[in-house]
């Protein structure tokens, strides 16, 4: 593979709502660490075969031959004239990686069908359409999903995962160079069909906004695979997806047109750990347009003004292709954007290397308590939509615990979930669990995230096509009791012994001085074997985790919090199956959490930049400086990251300002687009509304409350995992729509004395 942009180089036209940032071109070292880099992705596996390749053309080729075939067979049972039959026209785009460039071996293939205005979604694509696709040997697996969002159906051609989505245009005959850029084809059509066309038409806008493909393609493929590496790619878990990815890499190629991947990477880590969200990433300016349509407009639109991290797509409409993202995933995403640029200045000092940058993240070796989240199905399709449909209500677990805690309980969700090959039709989720790092912690204080457990409970089980058999269990597990099987292999690793940048960074914390030991509320005494054979003293954040009916929510007031100190014990379940939504009994957990970060205090203080939020809202205004007409940034000058810091401050600049709203509109925020005609409405209480699509119904949920202290990556023995079985099940109570401050003292429960009486119970 040749080094990228040598000889494509751009000439310095403007790409992007500003200026460029610079236009210095490559250095001998940028080429050298380039073609590292290209070699790196190729023996990692990035690139398919020649073979793959071929085969991914033919499967379209064949693919479009067939939607040409039925659109002119439903042509004639629609009674049209055999001209018009024979004009009939269907055709295939493609968009995503795959349009991208940047796919990889076993990738599946996004891609859309664009049929006349007398074909329907409904009767023949999912009708028609998909009888002929179940009738051919060469399709399995298929699975349409008329109901999502965004309908897809998707299948197996030949091996090969393809999602195809449909549009239908208001045109009688779809021409074969049909430019679907064009804004005029979105007349006329409804909402499926613009949200289906959208990836298409994102695709190839980024394409034309980059200067220079190649180089893109080679950043993006480096940026996609270290998201992976660390855990911060997932849309549907409050990270970035494919597209959001793609945005970012290409707004950075905008800003350095002429720089090679090696530049790019390190520029990114640069400038968006710089970045102060939630000013909004653009490739261009947001059009109105003439079709009537929204587009993303903070000023106008009140649900815009809560999203932390906005990423605008550049075709109209535009639209915030990452309103996923909360405070917590915001935070981890931006510690890692910091670990990132330090490596990067590391390997300019030939003190790393890529090897370092691509490291995993070590999840569960980083946090003490983690929240399980269990599903299960009677067979593999029911778990299959059950999957689907857990995975889109995740991401409201984490919101809620934000915001009912005040965001000092921080969750960090795994990106994907994992199988124990001994249990059939089952799966698991995991998230971390730590108190907000920098605040000292107050003798009294105590999460209380019961009912938000249940809420999620409730809101998961009001799945309008639930059958029997789909259940869902939510348990505290603490590390050393994880189960084997998230392992590689099913192995529980060892104690680490391999030195990772991570791990080095947190020695950096731990010897930095009283200023860090102060910020991570930690009073440390003197080091292991320096004070007699004393053990060192530690102030944990306490975790208590509780499950039990309650008739109230409670919230830990910011004000006067209160502390609950205990010993460590086993691990404690909220199970829940259809109708049964308040099944935990009243108990609390004391668990001592060691704050197991592995970014440093200063990361976390300036995760989030300027923004400052409360129960996850965003505060009041962004700054935006007013438009600049440009600041070029000259070579010589781009090597200073005092200039460069100042032209990402100009950077961010437009007439975007973002305005507090009400609390209640952040709920409709927690609805997964994807699936919002599958949530139930229940109706009203004598109070008030409750709408499980909204704020979900409530009961018991666990209570943590987490001790600090310092950071450690050391795993310990397995451990089983105890379920405590309710002691007795009440009936559904009517919640309140919103959390109220609970009045203290909390009522707790000695352990030996509830074991005695689920004993007596049994």
């Amino acid at each position: 593979m040749g080094t990228p942009g040598l000889g494509n180089r751009n000439s310095g036209q403007k790409l992007g709502i500003t200026e460029p940032i610079s236009l210095g071109g490559p250095t001998d070292y940028d080429v050298i660490k380039t073609r590292e880099l290209e070699k790196y992705l190729q023996n990692v596996g990035l690139y398919e075969c020649q073979e793959e390749a071929v085969s991914r053309e033919e499967v379209l080729g064949r693919l479009d031959q067939i939607v040409k075939n039925w659109v002119k067979a439903i042509s004639r049972a629609k009674g049209l004239n055999e001209q018009l039959v024979q004009e009939a026209n269907a055709k295939i785009f493609t968009f995503g990686s795959y349009r991208l460039g940047v796919h990889g071996p076993g990738a599946d293939i996004d891609t859309l069908c664009v049929g006349p205005r007398h074909a329907t979604r409904e009767e023949d694509f999912f009708g028609e359409l998909h009888k002929m696709l179940s009738e051919m040997p060469e399709v399995s697996e298929l699975h349409p999903v008329p109901d999502a969002h965004v309908p897809v159906m998707k299948f197996k051609f030949k091996g090969i995962s393809i999602d195809l989505l449909y549009a239908k245009l208001s045109l009688w005959v779809i021409p074969e160079d049909l430019d679907v850029s064009q804004d005029s084809i979105l007349q006329n059509t409804d909402e499926q069909t613009v949200r289906s066309l959208n990836g298409c038409r994102v695709t190839d806008q980024i394409l034309r906004l980059v200067p220079n493909i190649q180089n893109f393609r080679t950043t993006l493929r480096c940026m996609r695979f270290w998201a992976k590496r660390r855990g911060v790619y997932s849309n549907v878990a409050g990270f970035l997806g494919g597209i959001n990815w793609a945005l970012l890499v290409a707004r950075i190629c905008q800003l350095y047109p002429n720089a090679l991947p090696n530049m790019l990477v390190s520029r990114f880590f640069r400038v968006y750990t710089q970045w102060r969200w939630p000013n909004p990433v653009m490739l261009c300016a947001i059009e109105e347009g003439s079709l009537g349509l929204q587009v993303w407009d903070p000023r106008k639109n009140p649900k815009d003004r809560y999203h932390l991290m906005p990423i605008i797509t550049p075709a109209y409409p535009s639209m915030n292709s990452s309103y996923n993202v909360s405070s917590s995933t915001l935070r981890i995403m931006t510690d890692e954007f910091q670990r990132g640029s330090e490596i990067c200045e590391a390997m300019e000092a030939n003190d790393a290397d890529w090897d370092i940058l691509f490291e995993p993240y070590t999840f569960f070796e980083t946090y003490k308590n983690y929240l399980q989240i269990d599903i299960s199905a009677e067979n593999a399709d029911d778990l299959r939509k059950w999957k689907g449909w857990v995975e889109s209500r995740l991401r409201q677990l984490t919101l809620k615990i934000e915001r009912h805690t005040y965001n000092m309980l921080q969750c960090h969700p795994h990106p994907g979930d994992f199988q124990d090959k001994s249990r059939p039709f089952h799966c698991s989720y995991f998230m971390g669990l730590q108190r907000k790092q920098g605040v000292p912690v107050n003798e009294g204080e105590q999460f209380d995230i019961r009912l938000t457990v249940e809420e999620f409970k409730g809101s998961v089980n009001m799945y309008t096509l639930w059958k029997p058999g789909m259940e869902i269990c939510v348990t505290h597990v603490k590390r050393r009791n994880i189960p084997s099987f998230v392992f590689p292999g099913g192995v529980r690793p060892s104690r680490p012994s391999k030195v990772t940048w991570d791990s080095r960074r947190v020695s950096d914390t731990k010897v930095s001085g009283p200023a860090v030991s102060d910020k991570l509320g930690e009073a440390k005494g003197v080091a292991d074997g320096q004070d007699g054979g004393k053990k060192r003293k530690r102030v944990d954040d306490n975790v208590d985790v509780q499950l039990r009916n309650s008739k109230s929510i409670n919230a830990v007031p910011s004000s006067s919090p209160e502390v609950h100190m205990g010993s460590p014990v086993s691990t404690v379940s909220s199970c829940s199956t259809k109708g049964d939504h308040s099944d935990a009994m009243g108990l609390v957990v004391p668990i001592r959490e060691k704050a197991e970060s592995n970014m440093t205090n200063s990361l976390n203080s300036r995760s989030v930049g300027e923004l400052s939020s409360h129960n996850g809202e965003v505060d009041g205004s962004l700054r935006c400086i007013p438009p600049n007409k440009g600041f070029l940034v000259t070579a010589d000058a781009s090597s200073s990251n005092e200039a460069e810091k100042l032209a990402v401050e100009k950077i961010m600049s437009g007439p975007y300002v973002s305005h507090q709203a009400f609390p209640q509109e952040l709920e409709e925020l927690e609805d997964d687009l994807e699936f919002r005609n599958q949530v139930r409405s229940v109706g009203y209480t004598n109070s008030a509304p409750v709408e499980y699509s909204r704020s979900d119904s409530a009961g018991a949920a666990p209570v943590l409350s987490i001790n600090g202290a310092g950071p450690s990556t050391s795993l310990h023995a397995s451990g089983s995992l105890d379920e405590l079985e309710p002691a007795e099940l009440t009936a559904p109570i009517s919640i309140p729509s919103a959390p109220v401050i609970q009045r203290k003292p909390l009522i707790r429960l000695n352990f030996t004395s509830l074991g005695k009486a689920s004993e007596k119970s049994g």
